[in-house]
């Protein structure tokens, strides 16, 4: 160990989380120390920590897969690198359970952070991939092709889908609700493991740097660096989302706009990134299966245990939502709802990139309820067209997450295709 240190080999191979750790610094100290400083300060402080953890998380959940095979550890490594995530907004729900108005944060934190997953991140990506094989065939590229095994992730994010729509209608999210998604998040994970997953990890960036260790010193600097980032999440997400609501006060921000959208971005840069850069090496198919199966985590597995921390931290584990957080829900609902029926052919069109990331830019250009509620309509009613158009994938789509094995039908009904995007002269 002390001899791959001195040849600095392990120095040069962690410096970007050495980084990170020393961007944390700063939030520890303010954290430790208690030092009272301004709103904006503390929330650039604890955001910064809240992302360097995040990077340091994902690359060493990476890197993990050398060691760890089966699809049922990819999955749970998957979950484990979105936790900065999912604290910020688990400690919404919990401090609703005690004060109601936390309750609206913990809804914007969720809506903001599947609307960027689907409405910004599926369409760059795709039409960063489409871009990229475009320039090396030399033709124009029109859609990402996916393979067969990926309808098992649909088949989930479908059914998952449907059950969203509990929530506008109640205007709540209710613990038997959450209990249902819950469920079926861990019937995910066991058809993922039965799936396999097989295979060499295909790492990038300082994940791949860190897996190419040898056993003995990769296994103890990716525990330490699951250790380290855990900790900086636990001590600065708190003040991390303390912060944004004060300095939406202070500014004279919508503390719901802040919350919905720059919490979310935050935590998700890192999955973004990873996602980027498969796209801009040729890995469409790997890149988008990667944000689809994030999608899946995040409307199941999230919102399922939002109303449990409500009911951990005094509430009824019935999280109440007001009208405006309906139409929210209501919006991120139906986009979800395009998305997946974008893919049951398991191809992604560049219109349907296009459609996608045009209605989530329109959102911000046409806010307020009108807009809120018309935009969803065009959700919704562009979802059942493609349902109509690809209602002969409707059936195996839905039948995927109770097969035994994973049906190897390909996006046409016939042969599996081999590529990972079709072109067209």
């Amino acid at each position: 160990m002390l001899k791959y240190w001195h040849s600095g080999r392990v120095f040069r191979t962690l410096r970007p989380v050495l980084l990170c750790l020393l961007v944390a610094a700063p939030a520890l100290v303010l954290r430790i120390t208690g030092l009272g400083v301004p709103a904006v300060v503390a929330m650039l402080l604890f955001g910064a920590a809240v992302v360097a953890a995040a990077f340091t998380l994902a690359w060493a959940a990476e890197a993990a897969e050398v060691d760890i095979s089966g699809g049922l550890a990819v999955a749970i490594l998957a979950v484990i690198a979105v936790l900065p995530e999912y604290a910020v907004d688990l400690f919404f729900g919990y401090r609703a359970g005690s004060d109601p108005s936390y309750a609206q944060f913990a809804a914007a934190n969720m809506t903001g952070s599947n609307r960027l997953l689907l409405g910004l991140g599926w369409p760059v990506v795709v039409l960063l991939s489409l871009l990229v094989a475009s320039r090396r065939s030399g033709r124009t590229v029109r859609e990402v092709v996916l393979e067969a095994g990926n309808r098992l992730e649909l088949g989930f994010l479908l059914v998952a889908s449907v059950l969203a729509f509990v929530m506008p209608l109640t205007a709540s999210i209710s613990w038997l609700l959450g209990c249902v998604l819950l469920g079926w998040f861990a019937f995910y994970l066991v058809r993922v493991a039965r799936g396999g997953h097989d295979g060499e990890p295909d790492l990038v960036g300082p994940a791949a740097h860190i897996g190419a260790l040898s056993t003995r010193i990769r296994r103890p600097v990716v525990v330490a660096m699951f250790v380290l980032a855990a900790a900086v999440i636990v001590v600065c997400a708190e003040p991390f989302a303390e912060a944004l609501i004060a300095t939406g006060s202070a500014l004279g921000v919508d503390q719901f706009l802040l919350v919905q959208w720059l919490a979310p971005l935050s935590s998700e840069a890192p999955e973004f990134i990873v996602a980027i850069i498969f796209a801009v090496r040729g890995k469409a198919a790997a890149a988008l299966a990667m944000l689809i199966s994030a999608k899946v985590n995040q409307w199941t597995l999230l919102i399922g245990s939002l109303p449990i921390a409500h009911l951990l931290g005094g509430g009824n584990g019935v999280l109440v939502l007001d009208a405006r957080q309906v139409e929210e829900v209501l919006l991120t609902a139906t986009q979800t709802l395009l998305g997946v029926s974008l893919l049951l052919a398991l191809r992604f069109p560049r219109w349907g990139a296009v459609a996608l990331l045009g209605l989530f830019a329109v959102q911000f250009v046409v806010p307020g309820t009108t807009g809120r509620l018309v935009i969803s309509g065009v959700y919704a009613a562009l979802a059942v067209v493609l349902f109509v158009v690809h209602r002969s994938h409707l059936r195996p789509t839905l039948a995927a997450p109770f097969r035994r094995i994973p049906a190897e039908a390909d996006v046409a009904g016939g042969a599996r295709a081999p590529e990972v995007v079709r072109s067209h002269a």
